[in-house]
């Protein structure tokens, strides 16, 4: 089975040059989309990338920022618009823990009319996760997982392979070490670098409460990751980012180094 990330955005809250960050899992088969990002801007990532929102029955939300979930918002809406008019075939399947679902349910009932919220436990379903809770997508596996944020609620995920090979994400903050259990010696391993360590003093990362490429370099390394992809960045060095973030997390980790651009398609090899 050949499975694939097809990455719809790669930036932080606030930029302006690319998507907020948001990708999709698939096995060519079925399609788990991961966070949607801060609006509607989705449905055009998805248009890029030629995938049909008819073609998407699950989503998993990480947590309740507004760069994670408003984009989930315009997919749930618009899903059960397609419904209304009988143009989706299905249901739409919405994982997360019960910060994420509330705060999605309760955007819904306050901003949507009664007859698409009506969809809500008859064709779309929130299912709530606890730490460690497995899930199913198609033939795809996952196991989510609380990260231990100290800012807010987020889960991250272990997708095993049918190979058994690994896929971990680890949603958009610093890697604890309670979640080590996880994360250690997956073959690829979603890690969030705000920017780059000698940028730090620019868009201070730590206060942020995240992590330079520096620093994601050298978690993978102490967790004996075979690929890592770098994600959820500034916007301000576009152009040269995959060589900078590249260069910086290279000086630490000996594996394989992805810097995606949006609508990039990596291959899980």
């Amino acid at each position: 089975m050949k499975y694939q990330l097809i990455i719809l955005g790669t930036g932080h809250a606030t930029v302006t040059s690319c998507y907020n960050t948001c990708f999709i899992v698939s096995n060519q088969h079925d399609y788990l989309l991961v966070d949607a990002g801060g609006g509607n801007g989705i449905f055009r990532q998805l248009e890029q990338v030629n995938i049909s929102l008819k073609d998407i029955h699950h989503l998993f939300i990480t947590h309740a920022h507004t760069d994670h979930i408003l984009g989930c918002v315009w997919v749930v809406r618009l899903v059960m618009q397609q419904m209304i008019a009988g143009k989706y075939e299905g249901c739409l399947h919405v994982y997360s823990h019960d910060k994420a679902l509330n705060t999605l349910f309760s955007i819904c009932q306050m901003t949507m009319h009664k007859e698409y919220n009506d969809y809500i436990g008859q064709r779309i379903f929130f299912h709530e996760l606890k730490d460690g809770d497995t899930f199913q997508v198609g033939e795809m596996s996952f196991q989510a997982f609380d990260i231990c944020s100290d800012k807010e609620k987020q889960f991250g995920f272990r997708m095993q392979m049918d190979d058994g090979r690994s896929l971990v994400c680890l949603g958009d903050e610093p890697y604890n070490p309670l979640c080590k259990r996880y994360v250690e010696h997956a073959d690829w391993l979603m890690l969030e670098a705000f920017c780059l360590y000698e940028d730090r003093d620019i868009f201070h990362p730590y206060e942020k409460y995240h992590s330079t490429a520096m620093d994601a370099g050298k978690i993978a390394q102490s967790l004996h990751i075979k690929n890592l992809l770098l994600y959820h960045t500034e916007d301000h060095r576009l152009v040269t980012r995959r060589e900078d973030y590249t260069a910086e997390a290279g000086k630490y980790f000996e594996g394989n180094i992805i810097v995606p651009d949006d609508l990039e398609t990596v291959d899980l090899q």
